[in-house]
Formats: structure tokens, sequence, C-alpha cells
């Protein structure tokens, strides 16, 4: 008997990962896999290291097909359409990898110009004012005819977001942006993320660990668990931190807080 699938957490979803399992080679990575993102949010994935939370991304963004289960975008099945449709679907994605993924041989202004050049019928004018546009949007103005090695691991990120954001994608995918960054480049990179989103209207989704992060940006989240290898809590990490039904969620949230002080001798 077929089961009908779950009805997705909010009503008109922009995105639900739907029954999503995740296998390479018969090793179960994460099995029936189920949460929906609804618009404009700033969702976060995360989860101790190794649990699956990039693989996850890169499900959604169509890099790796699901073992089982479906991604949804607007009610649309990203994986039943065929490569053009998958394709057409991805170019309203904004992708910033882990690493920012610039070339280091071009400048900023051209890899930033890359997919304008790629996926638009642009001229060389207007296609070099979007550029000064976008990269001033990331607080990079100015530093156009720079190359990746001449700038900091903080401003290769912006650098990075700045191409994400090149084709005014509907959805912002973003790998553990402030990794590798020190507290003040990553707070900053945090802010820039929410202004984006309240003067853009993207939906944000963030994997990452950092616990700065995850309160001061996160609207919802779901909590990936390797042991059990599946979600285990959904909700505003704010939510969870107290009233997670599992320990292991609340441990994570935790993480740096003082323990109880020592009984006196």
């Amino acid at each position: 008997m077929d089961i009908p699938p779950p009805e997705p957490r909010i009503p008109d979803p922009r995105i639900l990962v739907r029954n999503l399992d995740m296998a390479f080679d018969g090793f179960v990575v994460q099995r029936d896999i189920t949460f929906s993102v609804a618009r404009g949010a700033i969702f976060v994935i995360m989860g101790d290291s190794g649990c699956g939370k990039s693989t996850m991304l890169k499900h959604m963004i169509g890099l790796i097909r699901p073992a089982r289960g479906d991604v949804l975008y607007d009610g649309a099945s990203f994986w039943a359409g065929d490569l053009d449709q998958r394709m057409e679907a991805s170019r309203r994605f904004g992708v910033l990898f882990q690493s920012g993924a610039l070339w280091s041989s071009m400048t900023l202004a051209e890899n930033v110009a890359l997919p304008l050049g790629l996926h638009t019928t642009l001229g060389a004018r207007e296609v070099a004012e979007l550029v000064r546009l976008k990269l001033a949007l990331v607080g990079l103005r100015g530093f156009e005819d720079y190359y990746p090695s001449e700038i900091s691991g903080g401003m290769r990120k912006r650098a990075g977001l700045a191409r994400a954001m090149a084709l005014d994608p509907d959805i912002l995918f973003l790998d553990e942006p402030s990794a590798g960054l020190d507290p003040l480049s990553s707070h900053r990179l945090d802010d820039l993320i929410l202004e984006l989103r309240d003067s853009l209207g993207s939906t944000v989704v963030i994997v990452t660990h950092e616990l700065a992060s995850i309160f001061a940006i996160a609207d919802d989240s779901v909590f990936l668990d390797a042991e059990t290898r599946t979600a285990i809590a959904h909700g505003n990490p704010r939510v969870l931190l107290d009233h997670a039904e599992h320990p292991k969620v609340r441990e994570f949230l935790r993480r740096g807080e003082p323990g109880p002080a020592p009984a006196p001798a």
C-alpha cells in the first residue's frame, strides 16, 4: 500500500524536502528526511561533523541525486524533470561553496561577471554595471580589479556571495559561510546575509555548525543526526535550545556554555 507523503510543516513552502534518503554504494548517510522552508526564511541545516549537512545541500541544488525521495520548489518536483528542466530550475539558485570557489586567475569583477556572461545576453557595459553593484552590496566597492589572493578570507567569502547573487537568485544556498573566519568577520558576514535577505526577499538555506551564526540569523532549522542517520529536530534554534525533545540537540546548541560550578570541598 502506498504511504501518502507527509504534509509540509509550513503551508505553501518555498522548498519541501520529502522522504529523502542519501546513500552511496549501499551506505546510508541520512534516511527519510522531510522538512520545509518558508518563503523569505533563513533556514539552517545543522548537526555534528560528518552527519551529511553539505551532502544534503548538494542534493538540494542538483549535484547529487537522492537514493529516494525528492526536493520540491514551489510544489514542483526538481528531480522528476529531465536535465534541461533541472538546469532551468537551478538558474534561480545562487550558491556559495565553503571555500568561496573563486577562480584565482580572475579578478573579483571577472569572477562575478562569469555567470552573467554564461546565462544572459547583456552587453559588456551592462555587465560591468551589475558587477559593480553586486560588489558594492557586499562591501567591496573599489575592489573590482583585485585578485582573490590579494584580499582577506572574509573578503573572499563576500566576493563569493556577490557572485552567488549575480543572477538575482530567488534562493541562496550557503555552505559554511563563516568557516575559517575570525569572530568579527563572521559577525559582519551574518549581518550582510540578514541585510541581503531583507532587501532582496531571497530565501536562504545555510549549512553551518557555528553557534553564533545559528542564533544570530536562523528563522528555522533542521538537525541531522549522524548516529541515527535521520533528522531528530526541526524548529527555531532559540526554541530548540531549551525545548528540543532530544538531549543531543540541546547539547549541540549549548556548546561552550559553562557547566555547573563544582560543589564546595
